[in-house]
């Protein structure tokens, strides 16, 4: 890949992404992790909640075994955002969404509704609701790669590994 076609990748992915959910304590931290992982430095993420929740010990878990630590995460609204510049705004749950677009009406930024599942709410044994946030953190990864214009580093594998291999890989 040329330096020609990664600078036409950058214009195309913007530059500040904020993730949202209902309480910023699952879906859109664990989004912005991923993000943050697979854009180091070249996209700023941050996250909120349409309300303050306290930051969910299943969704540390699942990270962790990705190698992601979001264990410091302390939950956001849209009020407590220090920055305000974003390019776009990925709601992952209706109310986070109603609330990304009355910040449109104030901001110039893009707005997008990607439902995705609230694990809070899978019921069973252990193992059973982890797979729930497991399955939330694949899809969010996959989608994340596809919108935002993932390519594996040079020299990466280009299979369908799993993140954990790709992060040893890479360190």
């Amino acid at each position: 890949m040329t330096d020609e076609a990664d600078t036409e990748e950058e214009v195309k992915r913007p530059g500040a992404v904020l993730f949202a959910c209902s309480f910023n304590a699952v879906r859109s931290p664990m989004a912005a992790a991923i993000a943050r992982h697979l854009f180091p430095g070249k996209i700023f993420v941050d996250s909120a909640g349409a309300r303050r929740g306290e930051l969910d010990p299943f969704a540390v878990t699942v990270m962790d075994e990705i190698g992601l630590d979001i264990s410091r995460h302390r939950p956001q609204t849209f009020e407590d955002l220090e920055d305000s510049n974003f390019d776009l705004i990925v709601s992952l749950a209706p109310e986070a969404h109603h609330k990304a677009l009355e910040y449109t009406r104030y901001n110039s930024v893009e707005a997008e509704y990607w439902p995705t599942a609230d694990p809070t709410l899978a019921s069973g044994s252990r193992e059973r609701i982890l797979d729930e946030y497991r399955a939330v953190r694949d899809q969010l990864m996959a989608r994340i790669k596809t919108r935002l214009g993932w390519t594996a580093p040079f020299g990466a594998r280009r299979d369908d590994a799993t993140e954990t291999e790709a992060a040893a890989e890479n360190g």
